[in-house]
């Protein structure tokens, strides 16, 4: 003891290690982190699943409008391959803002995700096309133009897809 504590009465405080001090802060942490990661598990796909449909309705709808969607011209092309001919013009626009429109109209609501993700199934193909049928308007040599570049962002709205599709399905669940 020191001078001071016979005194006083006081005792020294045994010096805590950092460690000690630490621990209720990295608990609380750690709770907080547990307690997003529950959150998480809860909204975020519903959340994704509502901002997927939101995409593919805004640029569905888009494409009701004559002259509005910058892929027009594509769309038009698309259906004309597709379809050997079958299909073009206006009723290729509308037929696709229909498929768009619908299943992002199926996602939003929930109750029809399933039917949505279907419908985004035969989005997907049209979607892609254009790579195969169109090739050297999509990649020149100095790269991806516009209009590819366009069409390469859907790779993300596909694995969105996916991540609602594996909620969304029946089938088992996942154990984490």
């Amino acid at each position: 003891m020191s001078t001071l504590s016979a005194h006083t009465g006081l005792h020294p405080v045994p010096h805590r290690h950092l460690a000690d001090r630490l621990a209720p802060v990295l608990a609380r942490a750690s709770a907080a982190e547990a307690a997003l990661k529950a959150f998480l598990l809860r909204w975020s796909i519903p959340a994704l699943r509502v901002a997927l449909g939101a995409v593919f309705v805004a640029f569905g709808v888009l494409k009701f409008i004559p002259g509005v969607s910058p892929v027009e011209p594509l769309v038009q092309a698309t259906w004309g391959v597709l379809t050997f001919g079958l299909v073009g013009g206006h009723l290729a626009m509308v037929l696709t803002a229909v498929i768009e429109t619908v299943a992002g109209v199926a996602l939003i609501s929930g109750v029809f995700a399933r039917f949505g993700l279907v419908m985004l199934a035969v989005a997907f193909v049209g979607i892609f096309s254009p790579i195969v049928f169109f090739t050297s308007e999509l990649v020149t040599a100095a790269g991806p133009t516009l209009l590819g570049q366009y069409i390469a962002k859907n790779v993300v709205l596909v694995a969105a897809a996916l991540v609602v599709a594996s909620r969304v399905l029946r089938g088992p669940r996942s154990t984490e």
